[in-house]
C-alpha cells in the first residue's frame, strides 16, 4: 500500500475508532456493549491460541534450555568448587588442631625429661636401608641431627636415628624386630633389654630371673653412655604379660608400647640429652585405683533374719523343751541322789552319835 493522503486519513480514522471503542468498553464495565463481541471473539480465537501455544511452547522451552544450559553448568561448577574449598579448609583446620595437640604433648614430655629436641614431621614410612619398620623425617644434618639420636613423641619412645642426610633422616622404629634398647622397670629398677615385634607387644628380657613383675608395671629407657643412642627415662610401655620361665636366668615380659607406630606424624629428635637422669618423672601419673564399695546389707536381710529367728524360735523352744524335759526328769534323780548322798552322809554322823 502506497503512502498517500487517503491511506493516512484511513489510518487516523482507524486509530480514532479504536480509542473510542476502548473508552466505551472501559466505561461500560460489566455491562459494556462490546462484551458480547469480546466473548464471541474469545470463543473463536481461544482454541486457535491454545493450539498455537501447544505447538510453540516445546520449541521455545528447548531454545531456553539450550540458552540457559551454559549458565546452569557454570553455576554447578562454581558450587562444586566452593564445596571442595570448604572441605579442604575443614580438613586443614582439623589437621592443624591435631598437630597442635601432638606438639603440646611432645613439648610436655621433653620438658618433664629435660630433653632438648628438634621437632620434625614424618614424610615417608616403609622399608629403607634394609629395615622393615622405618620412617623418614624432614630434618637432617642441617638441623643438627646425627646418627644414634633418640626419637620420641608425646607418648614415649619412637626409635633411633640410623641414617642422616642434609635435609632428611631415617628412623628405625622401636617396633622393628632388629631394634634393641636397655630398659628399667618403674619402682623396682629391674634392668632388661627390649626388642620390637612388629605389630605385637615388645619383648623384654629382665636380667634378674627372680624379679617381681606384674601386669600394669611400667617401663622406661635405661639410657646409654653420653645419651647415645638412648637417653634415660623415656616411657616405653606397660607390662601386659609375664611369661613363665622356670629355671631360666632371665625373665621375659611382654610390654604394650605407649606409641602407636602406624599413626606417627610429628616426632622430636633429642639433640641434647638431660643433665641428670629423670628416672620415672616422664611417665604419666599412675591411674588411681578404683575404690571398692563395702557391701551394704540389704533391707531384706534383717527381715529375713528376723523371720528366720521368729520361725526358728518356737521349733528350737519346742525341741529344747522336749529334749530337756526327759533330761530334766532324768537329771532329777541325780540331784536327788546327790541329796540322798548328802542325806546318807548325814545319818552317818547321826549314827555316830
Amino acid at each position: 500500500m502506497r503512502d498517500t493522503r487517503e491511506s493516512r486519513l484511513l489510518l487516523i480514522l482507524l486509530v480514532a475508532v479504536a480509542f473510542a471503542l476502548i473508552t466505551v468498553d472501559i466505561r461500560g464495565g460489566e455491562s459494556s456493549p462490546l462484551g458480547g463481541a469480546r466473548r464471541a471473539a474469545a470463543s473463536v480465537l481461544g482454541p486457535v491460541e491454545r493450539a498455537a501455544s501447544g505447538a510453540v511452547d516445546p520449541v521455545a522451552g528447548t531454545v531456553r534450555a539450550i540458552r540457559d544450559a551454559g549458565t546452569h553448568q557454570q553455576r554447578l561448577d562454581q558450587i562444586t568448587r566452593e564445596n571442595t574449598d570448604l572441605r579442604q579448609r575443614l580438613a586443614s583446620s582439623d589437621t592443624a588442631a591435631g598437630r597442635t595437640k601432638q606438639l603440646d604433648d611432645m613439648l610436655r614430655t621433653a620438658g618433664a625429661g629435660g630433653y632438648t629436641i628438634k621437632a620434625a614431621q614424618v614424610i615417608a614410612i616403609g622399608a629403607a636401608q634394609g629395615f622393615s619398620w622405618t620412617i623418614t623425617i624432614d630434618a637432617g644434618t642441617e638441623d643438627g641431627l646425627t646418627r644414634d639420636m633418640t626419637v620420641i613423641n608425646g607418648q614415649g619412645l619412637v626409635g633411633r636415628v640410623t641414617t642422616v642426610g642434609p635435609t632428611t633422616a631415617t628412623v628405625l622404629l622401636a617396633s622393628d624386630p632388629g631394634f634393641t634398647a636397655g630398659t628399667r622397670l618403674e619402682g623396682s629398677d629391674e634392668i632388661g633389654f627390649a626388642n620390637g615385634q612388629g605389630t605385637g607387644p615388645m619383648r623384654i628380657s629382665l636380667l634378674n630371673g627372680r624379679a617381681q613383675v606384674k601386669d600394669g608395671d611400667r617401663v622406661v629407657t635405661f639410657g646409654s653412655q653420653g645419651g647415645r643412642p638412648f637417653v634415660p627415662g623415656v616411657p616405653v610401655g606397660t607390662v601386659v604379660e609375664v611369661e613363665a620361665t622356670p629355671g631360666e636366668l632371665t625373665k621375659t615380659i611382654l610390654v604394650e608400647p605407649y606409641v602407636q607406630f602406624t599413626r606417627l606424624d610429628l616426632v622430636g629428635v633429642v639433640v641434647v640429652p638431660p643433665r641428670t637422669d629423670p628416672r620415672d618423672a616422664v611417665l604419666p601419673p599412675s591411674p588411681a585405683p578404683t575404690p571398692t564399695a563395702a557391701p551394704t546389707p540389704s533391707s531384706a536381710a534383717p527381715a529375713a533374719s528376723a523371720a528366720a529367728t521368729s520361725s526358728a524360735a518356737p521349733g528350737a523352744s519346742a525341741a529344747a523343751t522336749s529334749s530337756a524335759a526327759p533330761g530334766a526328769s532324768g537329771a532329777s534323780p541325780a540331784p536327788t541322789g546327790a541329796g540322798a548322798g548328802t542325806a546318807a552322809a548325814n545319818p552317818s554322823p547321826s549314827g555316830g552319835n
